[in-house]
């Protein structure tokens, strides 16, 4: 089982139209909602592959209700801790005609100090059964600065891998506690170390404490940096669509890969391939099981020469 974690749950709520005009009336012609939040996308796409997955974080309030119940109608198994706050929003707004996406994130509900403690309980019973544990996501008022690092330590007790999808100040603090890996994109790269190079950028989070780390560089692909090797895997052309839940798409497969034990390039292949066809699907969480086998064989892997991690 891959357990995943999300401290500040949403409801995400995507509204489709067909041009987006700004300062402007929008005329909404579909809408959806469902259980988000980085870590449920990855639990949705594990479920999706046929693997076992348990979400577990925060959730309160009426909107976390609704939360619980959609995730309960695909079958996903919760193990959500209530928190007397109400569980956050996100709106996506699709505009159709251009292929882009709007995203409006709400900032969550403030946690108590007793509500964080039984987090912690829950999580480590759960983490007895996990093959591998997933932190993802913004961190809600009221939980530790250096939570990730409190939860990695944690997942380190019971001898689980952790995957820590985070940025600034969470993911730095993650660091410390020496993560197996650590998957930002290029901006959190950059805003993290303060390098625009993002193979230099990995490289100094590798320094810091992370053990492997995997950098999302959007139509380029990913790169990693790992104690086995460094590579850049990247689709020959570029997809248009949503691109909300790729990145955890990629997590999904990256999860799955240190699980089994799947060579890095071949990791990496699978993990691109993942995320775009999650860019392909309209909502994030969901994949393009079809889009996903035709691009496939066609990931380039080339190694890099970079130094690896220690």
């Amino acid at each position: 089982m891959i357990l995943t974690v999300t401290l500040n749950a949403a409801l995400d709520v995507t509204y489709r139209i067909d041009r987006l005009r700004p300062q402007a009336s929008n005329r909404v012609h579909s809408v959806t909602q469902r259980a988000g939040g980085k870590g449920v996308n990855v639990s949705r796409v594990l479920h999706a592959l046929g693997e076992s997955t348990t979400v577990t974080g925060l959730a309160g309030g009426p909107t976390g209700e609704v939360l619980r119940h959609e995730l309960a109608s695909v079958g996903l198994a919760d193990e959500l801790v209530p928190i007397a706050g109400e569980s956050r929003r996100t709106v996506a707004v699709v505009d159709e005609l251009a292929g882009d996406t709007t995203i409006l994130l709400e900032p969550g509900p403030v946690v108590r100090p007793e509500e964080w403690d039984r987090l912690l309980d829950r999580l480590d019973t759960l983490l007895s059964g996990a093959m591998a544990v997933v932190f993802s996501g913004s961190l809600p008022e009221g939980v530790p600065a250096d939570a990730y690092a409190e939860l990695v330590r944690l997942a380190r007790t019971h001898s689980v891998p952790a995957v820590v999808d985070a940025d600034g100040p969470a993911l730095r603090a993650a660091l410390a506690a020496k993560p197996t890996l650590v998957k930002p994109n290029a901006d959190e790269l950059t805003a993290v170390t303060g390098l625009r190079d993002p193979v230099a950028a990995a490289q100094s989070l590798c320094r810091e404490g992370a053990r492997s780390v995997v950098g999302s560089l959007g139509p380029d692909g990913l790169i990693a940096v790992t104690a086995y090797g460094s590579w850049q895997a990247r689709l020959p052309d570029r997809l248009s669509g949503n691109p909300t839940g790729a990145g955890d798409a990629a997590v999904a497969a990256l999860a799955l890969g240190l699980v089994d034990g799947t060579p890095w390039p071949d990791r990496l292949a699978e993990a691109v391939a993942l995320s775009a066809a999650a860019v392909t699907a309209p909502l994030a969480g969901d994949f393009d099981p079809v889009v996903r086998a035709r691009l496939r064989p066609l990931v380039e892997v080339q190694p890099l020469r970079s130094p690896q991690c220690p």
